[in-house]
């Protein structure tokens, strides 16, 4: 296959690092760049520099803010919290637009083939929330496969001793498929179906 120059080539696979990207697809991401106006290739620059430097995680909830505590945390109901596996995963959520709780990232789940156990997972903070925010009811976001299964299971065992109502989101949302590919009817059923976590 022929060759680009080296900076042709450079973007290129920048592009192709990002997910889900192709050669052919990154290969015109990088001529559209190269064909339009300098300022078009300054801004867009300057707005992955300026996302990099500004986007920290709230210290609350672990979402991706430029903010120290994030206008979800800010303005919506403390006492019930969705736990979701990454900070995307809120994104998915927020389709349901009748949801007005707060949201935890774990950062993963449990995953003993991948090496991660409880202790690589921001369960800890969860806890700690819980007691400070007096939170009544906690609901599993992860997704529907095992891992997400049993990182579930795992935090419902830890917080039923706290009294607190621990459901998981319902069906609708197929086994193994990822949160971030529900559509926002499927996230509205499963929420509004959701059940209680039995051992």
């Amino acid at each position: 296959m022929a060759k680009f120059d080296d900076p042709i080539e450079r973007l290129i696979e920048y592009f192709r690092s990002l997910p889900g990207v192709g050669y052919k697809t990154a290969q015109r991401y990088a001529f559209s760049i190269i064909e339009g106006s300098n300022e078009r290739a300054e801004n867009f620059a300057e707005a992955i520099k300026n996302a990099k430097e500004k986007i920290k995680l709230c210290s609350k909830c672990g979402n991706y803010t430029d903010k120290p505590v994030c206008d979800i945390c800010l303005n919506r109901d403390p006492k019930i919290v969705c736990v979701v596996k990454e900070p995307k995963d809120i994104i998915a959520m927020e389709k349901v637009k009748t949801f007005n709780g707060c949201y935890h990232v774990l950062f993963g789940t449990i995953s003993p083939l991948e090496g991660r156990g409880p202790e690589d997972l921001k369960i800890k903070e969860l806890l700690k929330r819980v007691k400070d925010d007096k939170v009544v009811e906690v609901i599993m976001a992860t997704d529907p496969d095992v891992e997400g299964d049993a990182t579930a299971m795992y935090i419902s065992r830890l917080l039923r001793p706290l009294g607190v109502k621990v459901t998981r989101l319902a069906q609708g949302i197929s086994m193994g498929s990822n949160l971030e590919y529900a559509d926002e009817a499927t996230l509205m059923r499963a929420i509004e179906d959701r059940r209680e976590i039995d051992d």
